[in-house]
């Protein structure tokens, strides 16, 4: 048998080049200069206003590269069976389709080299290749077509008149960038003795070293995988001002010293602040000049974590000390006064880590400290990153201060982390896919996947134990929970006067999470959270006062926030349920959990509990929740009963039987109750595509797209390939509910049997557009014939239903439809009218309740 990793090179060109060119737009003459960089998204054929192929021309070239590729590999040397060379080519499909979404120019694109391109194209679409779980040989040799693919992709660019004018556009522009740069560097550099310029060579390089990697935190990982390059690991997030009168304003983090001198940047513990330090300060000592930020060229950083400048006893420390204070190595060759000159001229860039991480007797002085430094040094810039409830709102305002909060990641934030913690880590890109899926697919983990910390921790716990996070998400919280409690301020070496026991926070907060359970809030007043761990303190043998113990907690725990002046809550919503469930089983309150069954919002308390709870405790909780006899009792049972260790088989057993009463339903209206009962919690106990097979195979995706939820997605995602009529039309219609452009593109582009799309307006028929138009749609509405023939593909149109209360009169305007050959209209049609339908097309005329 051939080496499946060798057989793609036995393409000959002339059979992949003319594949390949179909995938881009013809050639233009000139620059192709706009107004924005020309991407190679913007080159592909299959995407945009002018398309030349579909997504589905995509699938046939493919096709033909695998079945050329197989036809040279010969007689019985064929590195795949049939199937999985179906597989591999519906991967190499999605790995190709991934053009439309690169956002590299094609210069850029021939700079990377085709093993990197293809690696860029792999990861691009990674999520999709690996549904479908390919050999070792199907792998490579999926690889080895994807690297032959690049070669005449990138051949291709070389070879198109714009490629030698745009890069000399580019060059252009580079050279420009670079004299504006000098012009800056110039302007900002004074005259230097020569003793000034060598050190500030040599700590520019010590910044870049000391910190250009990233660690993270209190997490059981395999040896060298905890710290990884800045430059790979830094993920751009987004800075929120929300200033009285004018509404939010978001930038990105990396460019608030763009816009303000002087920022209060508020994050949450984890969210990403002091990454941001680290990145500000390897980019301001970055002496190439390649950033393009120009407002850090030629200055000097300053990282200044408060926890180590900050001593007892001692003042904060004066310019000409701050590289000693900070255990700076190089600190020892610094020229008498060049912090002073430095500052002088305006060329500092000042990093202040962590005002929160001291005590809040000394952040008065730290203010007075800044105030003094800001005013005796003008020009400079300053960030300064605190917690957000350090300290209150406006704190610096007098100094001029802007305050920003850094947001929390959205899904695209996370997808890109997790690829590129993989990478970094050297993990298996596999397993990153996988951590994806199960993120996308559990609201338990889409509701942790927030920040870098906590999206960091379920890499790590993924990777850890071979692609597999616990099974349980008790095992999952109480890592988390060591990691943020116990571990973080240890390992990140946080002084504090006060150091409470892990067991003592855990008792402590499930305090604070039993209360706001059982009083039905989201929040509460900081007058009663202090005064609920006041009384807790003497049973715990602790010496401070309510206001001490809760301070402390907000500061260090990582678990709470004050959203506004005088209020708490938790900062996830699913470790106050985690830690107000385990303190319900310490009161044995198990009426009160389950008298509450019926309610959404106590249903992972409950869940929770059973994980908590002891057999013979979550055995009695089970039997009364299947005794209940409501459909929402079975289903909180069968789901609560994988979070028990151990349960009775008689008790395991009567579960099941209450839940196969409900599930799978067996008519539209069991559908329809099944997901008012369960909501997300049903997902997990329906059965697959591959489980349902009958006539009523459509019920269980319905159930799925009357929840709407991101899960439910997901879960519908599964069945996107069910080869059942009524299935593909259930999935086909159920796009409302759900975020328009996801949906289109992770189900409706890929239903084989092309069941007709409901559409209902303007907005519906563009993003439809978006995936390269659909032969059957059916417009429901009033409509314009203008957004018709602007937004419907022509080439792909078959059939076009309309079901308006006015249809428009005439059918002239379907002669921009060339292959369009049904038209359903839902209305009663004349014989006039029916002669206005151009030929070929045919008019079916059904009762206007036709749907």
């Amino acid at each position: 048998m051939v080496d499946p990793s060798a057989l793609g090179a036995r393409l000959a060109s002339s059979a992949v080049a003319p594949l390949v060119k179909k995938l881009f737009v013809k050639d233009q003459p000139g620059a192709a200069l706009v107004t924005k960089p020309v991407r190679i998204s913007g080159l592909v054929s299959f995407k945009g206003e002018k398309r030349d192929v579909t997504p589905k021309d995509v699938e046939k070239i493919a096709d033909e590269l695998v079945r050329r590729a197989l036809k040279a590999a010969g007689p019985g040397e064929l590195p795949v069976d049939a199937t999985e060379a179906v597989a591999v080519r519906s991967a190499l499909a999605h790995a190709l389709s991934a053009l439309g979404t690169l956002t590299i120019e094609d210069y850029e694109a021939v700079a990377l080299g085709p093993d990197e391109f293809a690696r860029t194209l792999r990861s691009q679409s990674a999520v999709a290749v690996a549904t479908f779980a390919l050999s070792r040989d199907a792998e490579l040799f999926l690889d080895r077509l994807l690297h032959t693919a690049s070669l005449h992709i990138l051949n291709f660019f070389t070879q198109r008149s714009t490629y030698i004018a745009r890069q000399q556009t580019h060059q252009s522009q580079q050279l420009a960038q670079l004299v504006k740069a000098v012009d800056v560097l110039l302007e900002r550099l004074p005259s230097q003795s020569a003793e000034d310029a060598a050190f500030e060579a040599q700590y520019a390089s010590y910044i870049a070293s000391h910190h250009g990697t990233l660690t993270i935190y209190g997490l059981d990982v395999y040896a060298g995988t905890s710290e990884w390059p800045l430059d790979t690991a830094y993920l751009s997030l987004e800075a929120t001002r929300d200033r009285p009168g004018e509404g939010a304003t978001q930038v990105a983090a990396e460019q608030v010293l763009a816009q303000h001198d002087h920022v209060l940047l508020r994050g949450v513990a984890g969210s990403g602040k002091t990454t941001l330090v680290q990145w500000l300060a390897v980019t301001a000592a970055d002496r190439t000049y390649e950033h393009g930020l120009t407002h850090l060229i030629g200055r000097v950083p300053f990282v200044l974590p408060m926890r180590r400048i900050v001593r007892p006893g001692s003042e904060l420390p004066i310019p000409a000390d701050f590289l000693s204070a900070v255990g700076c190595l190089v600190a020892g060759g610094q020229p008498p006064g060049w912090v002073d000159r430095v500052l002088r001229a305006g060329r500092g860039v000042l990093l202040v880590d962590g005002l929160d991480e001291i005590s809040e007797d000394r952040r008065e002085s730290a203010k007075r400290w800044l105030r003094d430094l800001t005013r005796t040094f003008p020009g400079n810039l300053w960030l300064i990153t605190t917690r957000p409830s350090a300290v209150p709102d406006r704190w610096l305002d007098t100094t001029g201060f802007a305050e920003l909060t850094l947001s929390p990641m959205t899904r695209d934030d996370v997808e890109t982390f997790v690829r590129r913690w993989h990478r970094a880590a050297g993990a298996d890109e596999v397993i990153g896919t996988a951590l994806l899926e199960a993120v996308r697919g559990a609201s338990e983990l889409n509701r942790l996947a927030t920040n870098p910390l906590m999206c960091g921790m379920l890499c790590a716990l993924h990777r850890e134990r071979r692609g597999f996070l616990p099974q349980d998400r008790k095992s999952l919280y109480e890592a988390a929970l060591t990691m943020l409690l116990e571990r973080r301020d240890v390992e990140r070496d946080v002084r504090a006067t006060t150091r409470l026991p892990f067991a003592t926070q855990v008792q402590l907060l499930q305090k604070l999470a039993w209360w706001l359970i059982r009083n039905s809030r989201a929040e509460m007043d900081r007058s009663e959270a202090v005064h609920i761990l006041g009384e807790a303190a003497p049973a715990m043998n602790l010496d401070g006062s309510g206001e001490e113990v809760y301070g402390w907690l907000l500061l260090r725990s990582g678990l709470l926030r004050e959203p506004a002046d005088g209020r708490v809550h938790f900062l996830h919503r699913t470790f106050q349920d985690y830690l107000g469930a385990r303190l319900a089983v310490q009161e044995l309150d198990f009426d009160l959990l389950l008298n509450n069954a019926d309610r959404t919002e106590w249903e992972d308390v409950i869940l929770l509990a059973v994980a908590h709870a002891r057999p013979r405790e979550a055995e009695r909780m089970l039997q009364r929740l299947v005794g209940s006899g409501t459909a929402r009792g079975k289903l909180l049972a069968a789901a609560a009963a994988s979070y028990a260790a151990e349960l009775a088989p008689a008790v395991r057993q009567g579960v099941e039987e209450g839940v196969r009463s409900l599930i799978p339903p067996r008519t539209r209206q069991d559908a329809y109750a099944l997901a008012e009962a369960g909501g997300d919690l049903v997902l997990s106990l329906l059965p697959g595509p591959e489980e349902v097979r009958d006539e009523l195979a459509y019920l269980v995706p319905l159930v799925a797209a009357t929840i709407g939820s991101t899960p439910a997605l997901h879960f519908l995602s599964r069945f996107r390939d069910h080869h059942d009529p009524q299935v593909q039309l259930v999935l086909a219609s159920s796009w409302p509910a759900f975020d328009r452009h996801l949906y289109l593109r992770e189900i409706i582009a890929h239903l084989s049997l092309s069941p007709p799309v409901f559409v209902h307006g303007r907005e519906d028929l563009l993003a439809l557009r978006s995936i390269g138009g659909w032969p059957d749609i059916h417009v429901v509405g009033a409509y314009r014939v203008e957004d018709l023939t602007e937004l419907i593909v022509p080439e792909q149109l078959l059939c076009l239903s309309l079901d308006a209360p006015h249809p428009v009169e005439g059918f002239a305007w379907l002669s921009a439809f060339p292959r369009l050959t049904d038209l359903l209209v839902a209305t009663a049609v004349d014989a006039d009218t029916a002669r206005q339908v151009p030929s070929g097309v045919r008019l079916n005329s059904p009762p206007a309740t036709a749907t």
